[in-house]
C-alpha cells in the first residue's frame, strides 16, 4: 500500500461532518475553519484547526501546501457502484429488467478476459478519483479474475475499497452466470486473497434475488457466517416489476426483504442498493438489523424506478449512504448525485440541507459502511483521504460563489453546479492520487 511517510500540512478553508444533522442539528453537525490547516503524518490525520493556531507548532521544515479559493473536505464515499458498467453507462431506453438484459449483461460478459477487466478497473478507479471519491462499495462481474484484477489495481493505488464477485446462477445468459458451488469457491478464494489486505475489504455480492436460486443465496449466507468482517452487498426493491418477479420466484416468502432474511443475509454489514419501494415494516426490520441502504438518485431517475423516501428510512433508524450506481447512474460525481438527491427530496415535499448533503457524501457513507472510525471525517488518527474543491472551477461557479453569504450557500452552489471540474486534487492515505491537469 502506498502512503505518505512524512508530515505535511494543507492550508485552505476546511470543512467536515461530525454528526448527522437529522440527529444533532445543523450547527452541531460540522466543523469549519475558514483559514484552516490539515496536518497529515504517515497517511493519517495528525491535527486540524485554525492555521494561526497550528502553524507555530509545526516541526521545522514541514511542507505547507496552500490552496487558494478552495475548500478541503473528506474524500467522498460511494455506497453503490458497478465497475464493469463503466463500459455501458448512458445506454438508452429501458427500465431495469430489460436494461439489464439488453445492455448490462452483454457488457459484463466481456469481463471473462482478465486483461480487459484490468484495463477497465484502472479507468474506473481513475474516474472515481477524478471526481473526488476515495472509497466505494463496488459490484464486480461474475468472473473471479475480473474482481481479482480490480483488487490488484486498487491495492497498487493504496485505496480503501470494498468489492466482490457477483453471484448469479439463473435468469441470465450463460456468459455471466456461475453455479452455487463455483460462486462459493471463487468468493472464498477472493476473500482469502484480499479481505483485510492493505486497505481492501470483500463484499459477498449476490446480484439480486431474481438471478439467484435459493441454493446460491444459502451458500452466500454461509460465506457471510464463515467470514466475520466481510460485507453483504446486493439490490433491494428498486423497481416495481422487480418486486413482482421476486414474489413469483419466492412465493413462500412474504416479501422481497424476507427472502434475504431467510438466507441470513441481513445484518449490520449488509448494504442494500435502492430500497425505493420498501414497506414501512421492511424499513423497520432493516433499522433493527443495523443494515444500510444506498440512496442512488441519478439511477432511480434514469431508469424511472421511483423516488426514495429518505426521511422515512431514517425515521426507522436505517443508515443511508449515497451511491452513484454507475452505469444506471449517470455520473461518477457525488456532487452531481447530490444535485439529483436534492430534486428527489423536493418532489416529495422535503428539503436536503447542504450540511446533510455533506454528511451523506462523507461521514454518512462511512457510517453506512461501518468505516467511520477510519474515514469520513478529519478526526485525529483517521486515514487522510480528502479532496480539494475549487471555488472557481468554472466562470459560473466562481461568479456565484462570490455572491454566497456563508458556507452553507457555498456548499449548495458546489452541489448544484459542481462536477469533476471542481476537484483540484484528491488524496488517499496522505498521497496525491489525482491532480487536475490544469491545476
Amino acid at each position: 500500500m502506498a502512503c505518505s511517510n512524512r508530515v505535511q500540512a494543507y492550508r485552505a478553508s476546511i470543512v467536515h461532518s461530525v454528526g448527522d444533522p437529522s440527529q444533532v442539528g445543523i450547527e452541531a453537525s460540522y466543523q469549519y475553519y475558514e483559514d484552516g490547516l490539515l496536518v497529515v503524518s504517515d497517511g493519517k490525520i495528525e491535527a486540524l484547526g485554525h492555521a494561526h493556531d497550528l502553524l507555530p507548532s509545526l516541526s521545522h521544515g514541514t511542507e505547507v501546501v496552500n490552496y487558494q479559493d478552495s475548500l478541503i473536505a473528506p474524500g467522498f464515499i460511494d455506497a453503490h457502484i458497478h465497475f464493469p458498467q463503466l463500459e455501458m453507462v448512458a445506454s438508452y431506453g429501458h427500465q431495469l429488467l430489460d436494461w439489464l438484459h439488453n445492455h448490462v449483461f452483454p457488457a459484463e460478459a466481456r469481463f471473462v478476459d482478465r486483461a480487459h477487466a484490468s484495463t477497465v478497473a484502472r479507468r474506473f478507479l481513475e474516474e472515481l478519483l477524478r471526481n473526488g471519491t476515495t472509497t466505494a462499495l463496488v459490484f464486480g462481474s461474475s468472473h473471479m479474475e475480473a474482481v481479482d484484477a480490480f483488487f490488484e489495481v486498487a491495492s497498487e493505488l493504496g485505496l480503501r475499497m470494498i468489492a466482490g464477485k457477483v453471484l448469479m446462477d439463473c435468469n441470465a445468459p450463460d456468459s455471466v452466470t456461475d453455479t452455487p458451488e463455483s460462486g462459493y469457491r471463487d468468493s472464498a478464494e477472493l476473500i482469502r486473497r484480499w479481505h483485510g489486505k492493505d486497505r481492501l475489504s470483500y463484499a459477498i455480492t449476490p446480484r439480486f434475488a431474481i438471478t439467484c436460486t435459493g441454493e446460491q443465496l444459502r451458500l452466500a449466507g454461509e460465506l457471510l457466517a464463515e467470514n466475520p468482517g466481510v460485507y453483504l452487498h446486493t439490490h433491494l426493491s428498486e423497481n416495481k416489476k422487480e418486486i413482482e418477479v421476486v414474489a413469483e420466484l419466492f412465493p413462500e416468502h412474504r416479501g422481497y426483504l424476507s427472502v434475504y432474511e431467510h438466507y441470513k443475509l441481513v445484518g449490520p454489514r449488509s448494504v442494500f442498493a435502492h430500497g425505493v419501494h420498501l414497506t414501512d415494516e421492511e424499513c423497520a426490520r432493516l433499522g433493527q438489523s443495523g443494515a444500510a441502504v444506498a440512496f442512488c438518485p441519478t439511477s432511480n431517475l434514469f431508469l424511472g424506478s421511483g423516488l426514495l423516501d429518505l426521511p422515512r428510512l431514517e425515521a426507522h433508524g436505517v443508515n443511508v449512504g449515497l451511491g452513484t450506481d454507475v452505469g444506471a447512474g449517470t455520473s461518477f460525481s457525488l456532487l452531481q448525485t447530490l444535485n439529483e438527491a436534492y430534486k428527489v427530496m423536493q418532489l416529495q415535499g422535503h428539503k436536503l440541507h447542504p450540511f446533510k448533503s455533506l454528511y451523506l457524501a462523507t461521514l454518512g457513507g462511512a457510517r453506512a459502511l461501518r468505516l467511520d472510525d477510519r474515514i469520513g471525517s478529519f478526526a485525529t488518527g483517521n486515514e487522510a483521504d480528502f479532496v480539494v474543491l475549487d471555488y472557481k472551477a468554472t466562470p459560473l461557479i466562481g461568479h456565484r460563489i462570490e455572491r454566497a453569504r456563508n458556507l452553507e450557500e457555498k456548499l449548495f452552489v458546489l452541489m448544484m453546479l459542481g462536477d469533476d471540474r471542481c476537484v483540484k486534487e484528491t488524496f488517499a492515505a496522505g498521497k496525491s492520487v489525482h491532480k487536475r491537469s490544469n491545476f
